[in-house]
């Protein structure tokens, strides 16, 4: 029985949802209850579970930080929830912290799974740091220098923020590539260059793959300059992409790279901790030109009819931010 009014929305794959009570208790030492204001709909992971399109194989890894169920059954799924704390130690209370977790308007986890928002980084825009940490992966992964000439097809909230962190280093031309000309503002937003793939650029240093398609993967492979870095981070789940690697794949000696957020890029792992990793995301938000990823908001109530038109693969929306209060 739920007490408490919460709820929480499931996933009942493939395409279907629904928002059920859940009963939430009291903190207990080392834990926080947080009160949700904020989620977002990752567009990637979130609808391939919701239609049902994640692979036997990959049912465990594809697990959220805090899911509850399991596929192929219905699952709570999602990871880029923004609260305020409500319950737990007296130096947490009435702060705001971002936590990777699902669609739920209340929970308890422990003090350690939450980053605190710093003043600069509003909640509204906190949403994005799941997000955030898989592009600062891709870039520790892709490992881009001073003055590069770099390139990121798929200008989904992933590629754009990859893109939109590429454009601060030093003496970078950065090219955001998408078929879809309706994004061609978030060029002038993000400080770099919006191009359809006809106008793209080539012989370019580091290709950045985001646009989960076999023609932008194709296209990345073509952009390469001699001996240049491709770092794929599309998921395509249970499909199996064609990859074009005949043609001047080996005569330009080409590095073909895969790039995930589960585990933080070799180069830094001695170093860095997951933890450590989304503190630099949230961090990082203070950066006031990635509003113009966030384009849609929706109350929580909505959230069966969201999904399931994020999950047209033809719908615009970059980032589908949930409100709470």
């Amino acid at each position: 029985m739920n007490d408490t009014g919460d709820r929480a929305f499931w996933l009942h794959p493939p395409h279907d949802s629904r928002i059920e009570p859940i009963a939430v208790g009291a903190p207990g030492a080392g834990e926080l209850r947080v009160r949700s204001r904020y989620s977002a709909v990752s567009r990637g992971t979130e609808t391939l579970v919701y239609a049902g399109g994640v692979p036997a194989s990959e049912y465990e890894r594809m697990r959220a930080p805090f899911q509850a169920g399991a596929l192929p059954g219905p699952v709570r799924h999602g990871y880029a929830n923004v609260g305020v704390v409500e319950a737990g130690p007296d130096e947490w209370l009435g702060r705001e912290v971002f936590c990777l977790y699902s669609h739920q308007t209340r929970y308890v986890v422990p003090v350690d799974a939450v980053v605190a928002l710093p003043a600069d980084v509003p909640p509204e825009r906190a949403v994005l740091a799941a997000n955030m940490e898989t592009a600062i992966n891709a870039l520790w992964d892709t490992a881009p220098g001073i003055g590069e000439r770099i390139t990121v097809i798929g200008a989904g909230v992933v590629g754009a923020l990859v893109a939109g962190l590429a454009a601060s280093l030093p003496g970078a031309d950065v090219e955001l590539v998408d078929i879809d000309d309706r994004k061609a503002p978030l060029g002038s937003a993000l400080g770099l260059r919006f191009r359809s793939p006809a106008a793209a650029a080539g012989e370019r240093d580091r290709v950045i793959h985001a646009s989960g398609s076999e023609a932008g993967l194709a296209q990345a492979l073509t952009l390469a300059g001699f001996e240049a870095t491709v770092t794929e981070m599309s998921w395509y789940g249970a499909q199996a992409p064609r990859v074009p690697l005949g043609g001047a794949f080996h005569s330009r000696r080409l590095t073909l790279r895969a790039s995930q957020v589960g585990g933080v890029a070799p180069g830094q792992r001695p170093r860095w901790s997951h933890h450590r990793r989304l503190g630099l995301a949230v961090s990082l938000l203070a950066d006031a030109r990635f509003d113009a990823l966030i384009d849609a908001e929706a109350p929580f109530e909505r959230l069966p009819e969201v999904m399931a038109r994020l999950a047209d693969p033809h719908d615009p929306t970059l980032c589908q931010r949930i409100r709470y209060d």
